[in-house]
């Protein structure tokens, strides 16, 4: 006689953050991982966090999508009513990151992706230490790095100067995070990025009921 047996722990899910320079791929990382879980199951999927910021759109770019598009008022009550995990001032605009959107959807079992700084990182590491996994995306090297900002054409010369500066700050601190990956190859990184996200779901501390199972054995 077999033993038909069916277990299924719910899972808690979890902070996945990508930081990197602008212009190291994390943008292009982080809708390739959403694409690639898409369809994915309940517990398995994964959703983009969706930033507040006061910085004008970007060609392309929509209301509720890709940011939160607010005024400066509307997003220091938002700082003042203690609504974001975390906020920031980021070349002379604001980011911030929504709390009740997040708590909610961790709650439900599913992970919440973020592309964010490490100022933002260390703000959701300070108060939600365990439910946070971070990655550092480093460029292959400074020149490649400039290279791709220029490639985009949708800066000015002294934006692009302002972002090289700023990238040599943001490198400064890569020790920070859980993990750092070198961006030399796109397919490359996904995969190894897609490994770390697999691994860290299966931790003990993030499969609830499992002291009940074992009690139950």
């Amino acid at each position: 006689m077999t033993l038909q047996l069916s277990v299924e722990l719910k899972r808690r899910g979890l902070m996945f953050i990508l930081s990197s320079p602008s212009g190291a791929g994390k943008t292009t990382l982080s809708r390739r991982l959403l694409e690639a879980y898409k369809d994915a199951g309940a517990h398995e999927t994964i959703m983009m966090s969706v930033s507040v910021t006061t910085r004008p759109p970007r060609p392309g770019e929509m209301h509720g999508r890709d940011y939160f598009f607010l005024s400066e008022n509307e997003y220091h009550q938002m700082v003042d009513r203690a609504d974001l995990l975390e906020y920031a001032r980021v070349f002379d605009h604001h980011y911030g990151t929504p709390a009740a959107f997040v708590r909610d959807t961790l709650s439900k079992g599913t992970d919440v992706l973020f592309d964010i700084d490490w100022q933002g990182t260390r703000q959701l590491v300070d108060k939600n230490e365990a439910d946070v996994v971070s990655i550092f995306i480093l460029p292959p090297s400074m020149a490649v790095l400039e290279q791709r900002l220029r490639a985009r054409a949708q800066d000015a010369d002294e934006v692009v100067r302002m972002r090289m500066l700023k990238a040599t700050a943001e490198i400064s601190h890569w020790q920070e995070y859980d993990y750092v990956l070198i961006n030399q190859d796109l397919d490359e990184t996904l995969d190894k990025i897609n490994s770390i996200l697999k691994a860290e779901r299966l931790k003990r501390v993030r499969q609830g009921g499992l002291a009940e199972f074992v009690r139950g054995l």
